[in-house]
């Protein structure tokens, strides 16, 4: 479907190759996206997802038509260009537009007008030979599933049976996937609330409505006052998993979210039980900003402190936790329908290099567990080094933690499933991994 613009193609195109140029050069999108002027930017975003999720196939489409790759500003353009024109049903513009905006687009900005002629020629012969140039690239295993070929092969080892529909996934839009809060709402009640609005939508997982088209938040009712917010599924999941078994009334109960930003989690822990001592830490200064901003929306309070959880010896006080809530840092390869640019700014050693992260704050956060307390680790991976075999590996080397039922690897779904999780039903969700571990007395 063709964005509602009022900018020309060919600036929109100009800013999506930057945005392109970006992730190529290691920055994520978002970033890339806040530096694009605001009256642009919808438009741009909306490309550049786009070509985000499409550019395995341009990448090998460029290097049929140029054996040798030109100035990097042209070809970021040229790959755009090549990502979103490449199948006439996903292209946002007719195919013919989008070659002649992207001309006029190299023939306008400074860095790309030498090689504007280079361009024209490239896209001409790929509107002559689309079809052949097309056949040509389905060899290339980074272009048929638009992933890093090393991404793909991981997947077929880590789940033979899966890694077709997980990369499918990925190659569409995410849903718009909102939390309840119990103290204002109900999920049926809060369904009639947006059905008053127009909002169409449906409930899933236990505190979740799924809209059946995306809004502005500004758009959804009670959002400013905290009654819902914006958070995946599978992502949901986390904090009743982590307070299953604890009550309500019980007093003085103390719970570490240890990479906290941007917040949604710890909120989500606080509208559980709300009598909670929590401690919400992150490394970055700045998004703990963001989590008491976050905080604040929802009138619920934590303990913020910019530390680096592996570090206890700087932020904790002593007094051992009932339960610690570990959202690990990790590749994302989860959540590539939500950010398509990930699977380009990963390298295959990333993995090796976040599995020893990992492993690190499981060693430094399970000895302030309390006897009798949990541990959830959870990641927003599908890859095993960063789930199963990460928590194998620590519950082998600690006879102190025993796993208790928990979900283990929730591969990405666009269409209904059902989770070990008191069976609700789940919708579309990300890929995730909860691992939740319990603390023996000895």
């Amino acid at each position: 479907m063709q964005p509602n613009l009022q900018a020309p193609l060919w600036q929109l195109l100009q800013a999506a190759a930057q945005v392109a140029l970006a992730v190529q050069n290691g920055r994520s999108m978002t970033a890339a996206l806040e530096a694009v002027p605001k009256d642009l930017r919808p438009g741009v975003q909306a490309l550049s997802f786009q070509t985000m999720r499409w550019w395995g196939r341009a990448l090998a489409l460029r290097k049929c038509l140029a054996r040798k790759a030109p100035p990097a500003q042209a070809d970021a353009l040229l790959c755009t260009a090549l990502a979103l024109s490449w199948q006439d049903d996903l292209a946002p513009y007719p195919v013919h537009t989008l070659v002649n905006q992207a001309v006029e687009a190299a023939r306008r900005h400074k860095d790309t007008r030498a090689q504007a002629p280079f361009v024209n020629a490239c896209l001409r012969r790929f509107l002559r030979e689309r079809e052949a140039l097309i056949a040509q690239t389905d060899t290339d295993l980074t272009a048929l599933w638009n992933h890093p070929a090393w991404w793909v092969k991981r997947l077929q080892t880590d789940h033979p049976q899966d890694w077709q529909s997980i990369l499918q996934a990925a190659q569409s839009a995410a849903p718009m996937t909102l939390r309840v809060s119990p103290e204002h709402s109900t999920v049926q009640g809060y369904l009639q609330v947006l059905e008053a609005q127009g909002i169409t939508a449906k409930a899933v997982a236990e505190f979740g409505v799924q809209l059946f088209k995306a809004v502005p938040v500004y758009q959804l009712p009670g959002f400013s006052e905290g009654h819902v917010s914006v958070q995946d599924a599978a992502a949901q999941l986390a904090a009743p998993l982590l307070l299953n078994g604890f009550k309500p009334s019980q007093h003085g109960l103390r719970l570490l979210d240890a990479c906290a930003a941007p917040g949604g989690k710890t909120g989500h822990l606080l509208e559980c039980h709300p009598e909670a001592q929590v401690l919400a830490l992150d490394v970055d200064p700045v998004r703990c900003e963001r989590i008491q901003q976050n905080l604040d929306r929802l009138k619920v309070k934590a303990q913020i402190v910019a530390a680096d959880a592996a570090q206890p010896a700087d932020w904790w006080d002593g007094q051992s936790f009932d339960g610690i809530l570990l959202d690990a840092p990790c590749t994302a390869s989860g959540i590539g329908r939500r950010h398509p640019d990930v699977r380009w700014l990963r390298r295959e050693s990333d993995v090796a290099q976040l599995v020893a992260i990992q492993a690190k704050l499981l060693k430094a956060l399970w000895p302030l567990v309390k006897p009798g307390g949990r541990l959830l680790y959870c990641t927003c991976s599908v890859f095993k080094a960063e789930g199963e075999s990460q928590i194998q590996t620590f519950v082998q080397h600690n006879t102190d933690a025993q796993i208790l039922p928990s979900p283990g690897h929730l591969t990405p779904s666009i269409a209904t499933s059902v989770t070990s999780l008191r069976d609700n039903v789940m919708g579309e969700h990300d890929g995730f991994y909860y691992a939740l571990l319990e603390k023996r007395s000895i």
